[in-house]
């Protein structure tokens, strides 16, 4: 109280300090704006789209005396009217309140700590993120290390507000009043509370007015939050592009020359954050935001690279955009996707390239496509977590490809049993649409994965009677050539010489086809991007 009434009388303004950390900028005010508490005849959120856990947990903590509200993107999506993909909750309990009263609850995180609490078994289960109001801290106030969370690892242990030589929050579990925890959020849109049990969101912000006016802004001063964490550079794209809203000017001004902070960022999180861009369900309109903000290059390596060949390659560029789209549609539709089979499409020319090279060098076709695998996702993808079941689930939709071509003997009842025959079966019709593999081809993958028994052993025959035909036609020498080329031609993109020509010389007409019974697809079958039964759903939470 004295130092402000002296600072007053020589007319300092103690918001307006410098900071070392901070490089000399002047120190913010604590944005803590006021609280608004918005009644549900005002705000317009449906509440049969909450989730009944989330609402289940808020009952909890709040008849154990404390307070409780769900928070950030869901509140922004409720509001716009859309149904949230995944619900956190904020409360005044710490993580070991929280996790006290819930018998399966988890505490995660060092960075953050939070509280997972699940429900469910198994592959249903589901999980309500549960965080603790935090405190607003400037980087001025935080102990500072050189590195990062792996080469300082030690020295952040035991601290709970740490910063980085940039300003960039590496420990931040300082717990505080709910205006402090709602100043350190990003953006206006995602700093509201909504109390389910009585339909209040409290708001200290202007959120619901931005969210009116489809606005994104920045809380605080743009370019320190941008210091104290990076991703939200990415973040600002995503939900511009998500929510088809603009980014008002001093939250846009400082994009391009704070990129380079990305570079201090962990390589798994921005991969991730690379994967939430790409599966928000508008992947093309948050490339174009990318290249309108002038953050196409150099954010994202493995972008860098495909979109370099893709410029080069219009063939390379269409299947690129076709997945995207798919992608998008399946969003759209709520199916799920894989980041696994998306990163597979986006860097399947990749693939190809280093296979026709292994060919070229007299490697058997099977191992050389494996080596192909091993090289491109050495090179684009490097070393992330998750890797193990990313690469795997990678591989086994590349290595199916060839194995389409082949349609008689025990190949193709073999095939369609794999766990990832969807997945490879999506792929194949993408290139079928592309133009590089056989349209007839797909067609009759689709009808021998959908046929019983009987159907599928007559497909079969006609399969092995136009391979026949074609042997026949082609001639002795030429038959020879083609069974030992049959996966250079899948690698080139080009029909194979074992592939089905419904049109071409030498084609038997196909046998008089009964009426089938088809099978219902399974959830997360029929769309080109597909789980499949071990599928990751690569979730795009806010």
């Amino acid at each position: 109280m004295i130092k402000r009434l002296i600072d007053k009388i020589l007319g300092k303004d103690p918001s307006q300090a410098t900071g070392a950390a901070a490089g000399g900028r002047k120190k913010p005010r604590v944005p803590t704006g006021k609280r608004v508490e918005v009644p549900a005849s005002e705000h317009g959120i449906d509440p049969t789209l909450v989730d009944d856990r989330a609402v289940k947990v808020c009952t909890t903590l709040q008849e154990a005396g404390f307070e409780a509200y769900i928070v950030g993107g869901a509140v922004r999506d409720l509001l716009v009217g859309l149904r949230p993909k995944d619900f956190d909750v904020a409360t005044n309990a710490t993580p070991e309140q929280v996790k006290g009263l819930f018998r399966r609850a988890f505490i995660i995180g060092r960075r953050f700590r939070i509280v997972h609490v699940v429900f469910g078994r198994g592959r249903d289960n589901d999980v309500i993120e549960v965080s603790t109001f935090r405190a607003y801290l400037d980087a001025d106030a935080a102990e500072q290390v050189a590195g990062n969370e792996k080469t300082s690892r030690s020295e952040l242990a035991g601290k709970s507000h740490v910063v980085d030589g940039s300003g960039r929050v590496l420990r931040d579990n300082v717990w505080g009043p709910q205006d402090q925890d709602s100043a350190r959020r990003d953006f206006t849109v995602n700093a509201m509370y909504y109390d389910p049990s009585t339909g209040v969101v409290v708001d200290y912000h202007g959120g619901i007015k931005d969210i009116k006016k489809k606005v994104l802004r920045m809380i605080g001063v743009p370019d320190v939050r941008y210091r104290e964490d990076p991703v939200r550079i990415i973040r600002v794209v995503r939900f511009a592009a998500k929510l088809g809203f603009e980014i008002e000017a001093k939250t846009r001004d400082p994009l391009q020359s704070m990129a380079e902070l990305l570079s201090n960022v962990p390589q798994s999180r921005l991969f991730d954050e690379m994967i939430k861009l790409l599966q928000t369900g508008h992947a093309q309109a948050s490339l174009d935001q990318l290249r309108k903000l002038g953050l196409d290059r150099g954010v994202f390596p493995i972008l860098d690279a495909v979109f370099d060949e893709t410029r080069r390659h219009p063939g390379r560029e269409q299947f690129v955009k076709l997945a995207l789209n798919d992608t998008d549609r399946r969003v759209s539709e709520g199916k799920p996707v894989a980041p696994s089979f998306l990163l597979a499409c986006l860097l399947w020319h990749d693939v190809l390239d280093h296979w026709k090279r292994n060919l070229a060098k007299g490697e058997p076709p099977f191992p050389a496509l494996q080596a192909a695998t091993d090289a491109v996702f050495d090179a684009r993808i490097g070393d992330i977590s998750g890797r193990g079941k990313l690469a795997s689930d990678m591989r086994e939709i590349w290595t199916m490809q060839p194995r389409f071509d082949k349609r008689v003997g025990s190949g193709p009842l073999t095939l369609v049993e794999q766990p990832r025959f969807r997945a490879g079966f999506d792929f194949l019709r993408l290139r079928a649409q592309a133009g590089e593999a056989d349209q007839p081809l797909a067609t009759w993958w689709e009808d021998f994965s959908l046929a019983d028994n009987d159907e599928r052993r007559e497909l079969m025959d006609v399969a092995r009677q136009q391979e026949s035909a074609k042997r026949a036609a082609q001639g002795p020498r030429g038959g020879g050539r083609a069974a030992s080329h049959a996966a250079a031609g899948a690698a080139s993109g080009a029909e194979s010489p074992s592939s089905e020509d419904d049109g071409g010389e030498g084609a038997v007409p196909a046998a008089k086809k009964r009426r089938r019974r088809r099978r219902k697809p399974s959830e997360g079958e029929g769309g080109a991007v597909s789980n499949g039964p071990s599928g990751n759903d690569g979730g795009a939470g806010d």
